[in-house]
């Protein structure tokens, strides 16, 4: 029987040193929905994506993503779940000396055995899926727009086909039409490729 998968976060509290950033958070994200995490900038939206995607401790709680409880889970499990979900940074995080096409494979080269001509397949699928050219693939991260980046980073977070994926602020720095653009674009990976998403944002419009 299909069960829904659930991630969880009960009771978090986040402090550095004596000042408290979270204070006995709990929300549930059901399968399938876009969960907002909004807010001004500095109030701990970034900190709590960092946190549900192992990349920062926090002090007190529970976090529970696909099903596993992050803060127990042994390591071969944490490769395991990091395989299930995709990031888009704030800024891209693209790597400057990589062309677009090699970002996107870097994944699918570390974490997987695919042949190179199977990683070249999926990497020109995911290029195309998210709205860039096949001829953008050689170029490089100074060589592109803005928009352009936060597209070939979306790319690259979902080469490995996940099944989450965390946005944090993904129209920030994109001008209005790019913006709403951007906004459409998610809406249709999430229809087309049944995913989860968890969006940091201040953008009202973009939640909308």
């Amino acid at each position: 029987q299909f069960k829904e998968i659930k991630s969880e976060l009960r009771n978090l509290k986040t402090k550095f040193e004596n000042k408290i950033v979270h204070d006995n958070i709990s929300l549930t994200i059901k399968e399938g929905e876009i969960y907002g995490l909004l807010g001004p900038s500095g109030c701990g939206k970034t900190t709590l994506l960092r946190e549900m995607v192992m990349l920062q401790e926090f002090s007190e709680g529970s976090i529970e993503v696909l099903g596993y409880d992050i803060y127990n889970i042994n390591h071969v499990n944490a490769q395991k779940i990091r395989s299930k979900w995709g990031v888009l940074f704030q800024a891209g995080a693209l790597f400057s000396s990589l062309s677009i096409k090699e970002n996107i494979a870097l994944p699918l080269i570390e974490y997987t055995d695919l042949s190179s001509s199977m990683i070249d397949e999926i990497v020109n699928f995911k290029i195309n899926l998210v709205g860039l050219k096949s001829s953008d693939a050689h170029l490089f991260p100074s060589q592109i727009s803005g928009g352009m980046k936060k597209k070939a980073a979306l790319a690259r977070a979902l080469a490995m086909d996940p099944k989450l994926l965390f946005l944090d602020e993904p129209t920030s720095g994109l001008d209005p039409i790019s913006a709403r653009d951007f906004d459409r674009l998610i809406l249709k990976l999430r229809s087309v490729l049944g995913l989860t998403i968890v969006m940091v944002s201040h953008d009202l419009q973009s939640i909308y």
